[in-house]
């Protein structure tokens, strides 16, 4: 699998993007309704795509990829919110809630707009899209335990009503479904029900991101802008990829795991963190700085990143 070969998966997802980034320019998409299209997302489609993904899905029958996948999840997001704590003075982020935000926006990778397309783009009819989602469990517990620690200054509440949400839900409910037997039994009208609902749900999460971008796209701006957006590239789209192609060299994880990893090894950084930073007190300006930066760059270095990862990895 070449680059040239990769860069079409890629494309498409920063082009709906763009997309909605334009829809907001035009005033097509008001930021009213953002709040009830995020809910249908979160709380009807993506769910629907969990679903159509690992009912009777053949990799989450291993084991290893129940246990080891969320693992995975955990200890990167959680060593990488340190090790961005740590860099964030060095690399001149010396405000303690700067740098904070920096430590849990670089640290905390794209888990899901990003690599659930590409997984199905470049792996179709293979289990990675299902390990992913079970990977994104130990991605979320790290985002609302240590995450919310970091960006509150240790004053936050952990807030496990966020943790606990239908996308998570339907994981384990298909994960038990699989385990008695059931995956692959449901009534086809089901089925393509779930598939044509959790089609909508990538293209909708993306054409939001694109709204969320234009309307913060200002704040992008500051006297420290370059400061953080350079070390948050540094780390995020340099340190942190190949710290992910160690680990996956000494790892026994199987095959759809390791796809998952290079996936995630080229991500930028993740979005949600935006609202995080807002909520718990943090700084928005600085994360969504994050943001934009390692996207900008992520445009030219993942099909890189991936190409070299599938490579290292054998696959």
């Amino acid at each position: 699998m070449s680059e040239l070969s990769i860069f079409p998966a890629v494309l498409p997802v920063f082009g709906v993007i763009a997309i909605g980034w334009a829809m907001r320019w035009l005033n097509w998409l008001s930021a009213e309704a953002d709040q009830s299209l995020l809910r249908i997302n979160i709380n009807l489609l993506f769910p629907c795509l969990v679903l159509h993904e690992t009912l009777g899905n053949p990799a989450l029958d291993r084991w290893d990829n129940l246990l080891m996948a969320p693992l995975v999840g955990l200890l990167t997001v959680v060593a990488g919110i340190w090790i961005s704590r740590w860099c964030a003075a060095p690399l001149g982020i010396r405000d303690d809630c700067e740098a904070r935000t920096f430590a849990v926006t670089t640290g905390i990778y794209n888990y899901g707009y990003i690599p659930l397309p590409l997984s199905m783009l470049l792996f179709p009819g293979t289990g990675t899209a299902g390990v992913l989602f079970v990977h994104n469990v130990g991605v979320e517990i790290a985002m609302w335990t240590l995450g919310v620690d970091m960006l509150s200054g240790g004053r936050g509440k952990r807030d496990w009503k966020r943790f606990l949400n239908v996308p998570l839900f339907a994981v384990l409910a298909a994960l038990l479904l699989n385990l008695v037997g059931a995956g692959n039994h449901l009534p086809v009208p089901m089925v393509t029900g779930l598939k044509w609902l959790g089609q909508c749900a990538i293209p909708m999460s993306l054409i939001l991101i694109g709204a969320v971008v234009f309307d913060h796209q200002k704040e992008f701006y500051s006297r420290s802008a370059w400061r953080v957006i350079g070390g948050a590239v540094l780390l995020r789209m340099l340190l942190f990829p190949i710290l992910f192609l160690v680990l996956e060299r000494f790892l026994p994880a199987s095959q759809d795991l390791k796809r998952v990893m290079v996936l995630e090894l080229a991500m930028p950084a993740a979005v949600f963190p935006i609202v995080m930073a807002r909520h718990y007190g943090a700084n928005p300006a600085t994360a969504i700085q994050v943001v934009l930066g390692t996207s900008l760059v992520g445009f030219f270095t993942i099909p890189l990143w991936i190409r070299f990862g599938l490579h290292w990895a054998g696959l």
